[in-house]
């Protein structure tokens, strides 16, 4: 498949990666040269029902209309929308997205590369990027029908080479309706298991905008602690497996972990409203918390300021200036 010529127009260059919902890949556009983009491709089940293969070309059709639409710093463009294959040919139909193709690397491989060289990754740097991802969630959930990702994970976050944060891999999004007739956009995909929340194993117009703040959640946990949290179905069994993000961040100094924490909830309606909620959690999260200083220790390669070395120190500290002090009393007695 390599270097093939899709709708006559774009030239695969390289594979970018592969999720649930379909593989990623890289390609120029020979219509407009020098141009890159990323062509999503949504394989169709084979044996897969002819109505239900309509309704999946009308969804494509009208989803990729409203995610052209799309227009915010945090978001790729998607610029085209077409199908290969055929519907006669079990297996052979698939259904492709053209967006603009995001240079830089993924949040999971700037928290592995953070990992090899035994450090965590910076908390206010954290803090910037979960403002920047809720701004986005804000503007997405904010459309009539509010566009849910239902995918969000390191993996789907990309750092450009000039420090933007980039939501990516929108794959086909399908409008579904409630028993309260409401509607709302979901963008297919079955998502991650440690980032899913429990809703997400049901009736999919059960989801509302509350799912991407669990994912959200998930996201910045693992961003935080370097360890990806407990799915949301083995909580729900036992509660204890999800761990105190302070017990794997111990140099914590903001409220962030009480934000992923709240962010986390089991049930939608424990959570933050939405994302100007968490917005505003994580601007007030940004104060140092005197309850997350503590004696744990720093993980090797996380610097300290001096005045932080004194506080962790503060027992010794205050020691050795009952000695001096005694020393002192003791050097003056006639």
């Amino acid at each position: 498949m390599n270097r093939e010529l899709l709708h006559r127009r774009y030239r695969l260059v390289s594979a970018i990666g592969e999720g649930g919902s379909g593989a990623v890949w890289l390609a120029d556009d020979e219509r407009l040269p020098g141009r890159q983009c990323a062509i999503k491709a949504i394989a169709v089940p084979a044996g897969i029902q002819a109505d239900d293969v309509r309704r999946l070309r009308d969804a494509l059709r009208s989803e990729a209309t409203t995610l052209a639409r799309l227009d915010h710093p945090a978001l790729p463009k998607v610029s085209d929308a077409f199908e290969t294959g055929s519907a006669d040919r079990p297996g052979t139909l698939r259904l492709h997205l053209v967006m603009d193709y995001v240079p830089g690397r993924d949040l999971m491989a700037v928290l592995e590369d953070a990992r090899r060289r035994d450090r965590f990754i910076d908390e206010t740097e954290l803090l910037s990027w979960a403002e920047d991802l809720c701004a986005a969630l804000q503007y997405l959930h904010g459309h009539r029908p509010p566009i849910i990702h239902r995918d969000i994970k390191p993996a789907n976050v990309k750092l450009t080479p000039d420090g933007q944060l980039k939501l990516v891999d929108f794959g086909l999004a399908i409008a579904v309706a409630s028993d309260e007739g409401a509607s709302r956009t979901i963008v297919t995909g079955g998502g991650t298991r440690a980032y899913q929340p429990l809703e997400q194993y049901g009736d999919a117009a059960a989801l509302d905008a509350r799912a991407d703040l669990y994912s959200l959640g998930a996201t910045l946990y693992h961003l935080l602690t370097a360890r990806a949290p407990a799915a949301a179905s083995e909580r729900f069994i036992d509660a204890a497996v999800l761990l105190d993000p302070h017990a794997l961040r111990s140099d914590a100094r903001s409220a962030l972990p009480e934000v992923v924490l709240a962010c986390l909830a089991l049930h939608p309606d424990d959570r933050p409203a939405d994302a100007a909620a968490v917005r505003r959690m994580l601007r007030a999260a940004g104060t140092p918390s005197p309850a997350t200083k503590g004696d744990a220790a720093v993980p090797s390669g996380t610097a300290l300021s001096w005045s932080d070395a004194l506080w962790r120190q503060r027992v010794v500290v205050a020691a050795a200036l009952v000695l001096l002090a005694v020393a002192a009393a003791l050097s003056l007695w006639p």
